[in-house]
């Protein structure tokens, strides 16, 4: 990208975590690539946030916790619908971490989110009973951002999420779309992509060269 970024935009990198790309439990190909072109940009922005799913073993949005429940089948949680996943992202195992291109030098701060078992967590904003913050709003008003560009995986679910959450708490909100990845579950992605739309959501198709 060739825009120049200031002191008050924000690049969030949402879950650039090794059980999201190849090799992983979603093993989402072609995850890998979008890796260093996100280090590419990050090294132009002054805040830059990263989140990292943190899940305990036994995690309620685990299909593995719930007898009978197939991966990607959805139950209703006390806090609304809750799409069941493969164990994924586990404290102290390989998949949690970051992806071993993703250059963690660029974070000034790291969210974790879902680390509580009986709660799942999508946005880098605000948990999914949509009541828990996770303290990402202060600290970007605390830095002086006014405008936040979300990349990274998965696009239909974590990173579109924070990308609505971002315009709820007030934020000009970018999607860098070229350097985010999706799962594509039964027309996520499309939907996704509508609401963000709909919203307000910036979707900026240019690519940092890496």
């Amino acid at each position: 990208m060739t825009e120049a970024f200031g002191p008050e935009d924000a690049l969030i990198v949402v879950d650039v975590q090794n059980d999201f790309c190849e090799g992983g439990a979603f093993d989402l190909q072609g995850s890998s690539a979008i890796v260093k072109p996100i280090n590419a940009i990050a090294r132009q922005f002054q805040t830059v946030v990263f989140t990292q799913d943190f899940h305990p073993a036994g995690h309620s949005s685990f299909a593995s916790s719930h007898p009978g429940a197939a991966p990607l089948s959805t139950i209703d949680m006390p806090y609304g619908p809750q799409t069941l996943w493969p164990d994924h992202c586990v404290q102290g195992t390989w998949g949690a971490d970051f992806h071993p291109d993703l250059d963690q030098s660029l974070a000034h701060l790291i969210i974790r989110k879902g680390f509580r078992p009986e709660l799942d967590s999508y946005s880098a904003f605000v948990e999914n009973d949509r009541k828990t913050g996770t303290g990402l709003d202060g600290y970007l008003r605390a830095r002086g951002v006014r405008r936040c560009f979300l990349c990274g995986i998965a696009t239909d679910f974590c990173v579109g999420w924070s990308a609505l959450d971002a315009v709820d708490h007030g934020f000009e909100t970018v999607l860098l779309r070229n350097l985010s990845k999706e799962i594509d579950l039964e027309g996520s992605l499309a939907a996704q992509m509508a609401a963000m739309d709909a919203a307000g959501v910036v979707i900026d198709p240019r690519a940092a060269a890496a």
